[in-house]
This record gives C-alpha cells, sequence and structure tokens, in this order.
C-alpha cells in the first residue's frame, strides 16, 4: 500500500511539470481582469460599425486546447484573413478557479454565460457566433473541430465560412 501511495506520488511529480510544459510557449490570450458583458458590447460596437459578425471564444488560459486553438489560428494566414475580414474576435474569459474568492466575477461570469446560450456544456473551448446586435447565431462545439492533438484546417475554415455575415 505504501508502495502504490509513492509510486502514485512519483508519476505525480513527473507528469505535473511536464503537463504545466506542454502550455508554454504558447501565448496567454485571456485577459481575467475584463468584464467580459463589457467587452462583448465593445465587440458588438465594432462589428455593427464594420458589418461583421462577433466570434466569441470562451474559456481560459488554464485551457490547453484553447490556447491551442488562438495558436493554430494565428498561425495559418489564410484562417486569420477569413477571421479579420468577417469576425470580430474576442477571447472571453470563463475561469471558475477565480470565483472562489471573488462573488461579484462569479455573478458577472454567470450573466455572461448566459447570455451566450450557457455554451459551456460543450466543454471548452467554445465558440459562440454573434449577428451585430448580440442574437446568439451559433454555438459551435470545438471537438468536432479537432484532429489528433491539434486541429483541422479544412473543418475550421468551414466552421468560419458557414458563419460569415455574407452568408447568413
Amino acid at each position: 500500500m505504501i508502495m502504490k501511495k509513492l509510486l502514485t506520488l512519483a508519476l505525480l511529480a513527473i507528469l505535473l511539470p511536464w503537463m504545466a510544459g506542454a502550455q508554454e510557449g504558447m501565448k496567454k490570450v485571456y485577459d481575467e481582469t475584463l468584464d467580459q458583458n463589457t467587452q462583448i458590447d465593445q465587440a458588438l460596437k465594432q462589428a455593427k460599425a464594420e458589418g461583421k459578425f462577433v466570434v466569441c471564444q470562451v474559456g481560459g488560459n488554464w485551457c490547453p486546447w484553447c490556447l491551442r486553438f488562438a495558436d493554430f489560428i494565428t498561425k495559418d494566414a489564410e484562417i486569420s484573413k477569413l477571421i479579420g475580414d468577417n469576425f470580430v474576435y474576442i477571447h472571453v474569459d470563463y475561469s471558475p478557479n477565480t470565483f472562489k474568492n471573488d462573488p461579484a466575477r462569479k455573478q458577472r461570469s454567470e450573466k455572461m454565460m448566459k447570455r451566450l446560450g450557457n455554451p459551456g456544456r460543450f466543454g471548452y473551448p467554445v465558440f459562440v457566433v454573434l449577428d451585430g446586435k448580440g442574437k446568439v447565431l451559433h454555438i459551435q462545439d470545438s471537438s468536432f473541430l479537432e484532429e489528433g492533438k491539434g486541429y483541422d484546417k479544412a473543418k475550421v475554415v468551414r466552421f468560419f465560412k458557414n458563419w460569415t455575415p455574407g452568408v447568413i
């Protein structure tokens, strides 16, 4: 029994730094200090003025898949152009760990999630497409865009093309 516990602790000691290192090198894209509803309001104002939709990538810096997606779309010129031409793209933080000592943030985050159609049921990241008036047009489960330990370019391009303002 003691040997089993020691082996478990040894494995944890090896795996935790490795898992933490897997996120290193990827830019942190979520600002936990922002009021998410204000962030969305500002994006909607910009989108309306530019004739675009808003894409909210909901997640957090704690989420490796969230950071992978942000990294993926910024490194691909075709996808970056597609997004830039059609969307105001924002990273909307949802970090439950910050709620423990901040009931006001928890309340704001719950309000934001409700506003976006409670997209967390799909896991993270989750993408919410809003029209210029703030109406939720689509909630995209990111697992359908994955391929192996990353994202599939064709699936990601198809998602964005299907929800551009000219198509809807």
